[in-house]
């Protein structure tokens, strides 16, 4: 097998995309849906223009952001990718980006996305995003992740921030409203990863990585799970008795959470691949659902 091209051998288009590969788009895609949700729902009435405006410029810069986190990811665990089939594919983890155009690439996002959100949005937003890149990019990556099986766990703080990134965009504030959001998240992201590590488990054994599958098992993680999922179910709830949203979005949680709980209830009993493949899925389903409905609530209702 031939050794990949050097990048300034590759077409620029292809430098690129393998640039854009580097932000993990669809992650990205989906903190900045959730930081747009808050942005939503901070604001009670229809976004005027100017609010408009700043949501778009608040995406942008978190974008941005997320962007730089995740390409810093990649430089520091291009090791740890190139011996995972799920994420060999990755240029830095192939060879096909030096550490240097990573590490700049990631610096020139975030500095970019930050001033962006500190002059066109508010430092309270830029300070915010960037400790998210922090405690993503360093404190779980590099810290977290190869020393505890408790890493998603811990590290899940950073994942949940997005909904109160959005809310200080709008409000220039962190209120209780978007503490709620967070929770909803940061309970979500243990049960939906640990899917992910159970029929990945020996991807992450083979990468040395103390994942909960790798170092307590899987019976131990499936039941880890179902109990994520029925305290995960009560934090849905939290909007509805806090009166950040109607009837409309209680159905919809009950009816995810139910869903998610009952993929859960059925791991826990008995464990196949394939079944850990759908809870996995249907979690993303669960958030995404959870998230749209508290949109559609807050206009309809």
């Amino acid at each position: 097998m031939s050794a990949p091209a050097h990048p300034a051998q590759l077409p620029a288009t292809s430098v690129w995309r393998q640039f854009y590969a580097l932000t993990k788009p669809r992650v990205v895609q989906l903190i900045v849906f959730c930081a747009l949700i808050g942005m939503v729902l901070a604001v009670p009435e229809v976004p005027t223009l100017a609010e408009l405006l700043r949501m778009a410029e608040a995406c942008l810069g978190i974008w941005l952001v997320a962007g730089a986190a995740a390409a810093f990811n990649c430089l520091v665990e291009k090791g740890i990718d190139a011996r995972m089939k799920r994420t060999a594919w990755r240029p830095t983890a192939r060879g096909e980006l030096s550490d240097r155009q990573a590490l700049l690439f990631s610096a020139a996002l975030c500095a970019l996305g930050s001033a962006i959100l500190w002059f066109a949005v508010n430092p309270l937003t830029m300070w915010l995003t960037f400790a998210t890149f922090v405690g993503y990019a360093v404190v779980y990556t590099v810290v977290l992740k190869p020393l505890t099986p408790q890493n998603i766990v811990i590290g899940g703080a950073s994942g949940a921030m997005p909904p109160v990134l959005g809310w200080a965009a709008m409000t220039g504030s962190v209120d209780p409203e978007a503490l709620i959001l967070f929770l909803i998240i940061f309970l979500w992201t243990p049960p939906h990863f640990w899917a992910l590590a159970l029929y990945r488990v020996e991807d992450y054994r083979r990468a040395g990585l103390p994942m909960l599958p790798v170092t307590h098992g899987n019976e131990y993680t499936r039941l880890q799970i179902l109990l994520y999922t029925l305290i995960l179910f009560a934090a849905c709830l939290m909007p509805f008795i806090y009166r950040m949203s109607g009837w409309l979005y209680l159905l919809a949680a009950i009816a995810v959470s139910v869903g998610f709980c009952g993929y859960a209830y059925a791991l826990w009993r008995r464990y196949s691949d394939q079944l850990a493949r759908k809870t996995f899925r249907f979690s993303l389903i669960h958030l995404s659902v959870l998230f749209a409905a508290l949109l559609v609530d807050h206009y309809v209702l």
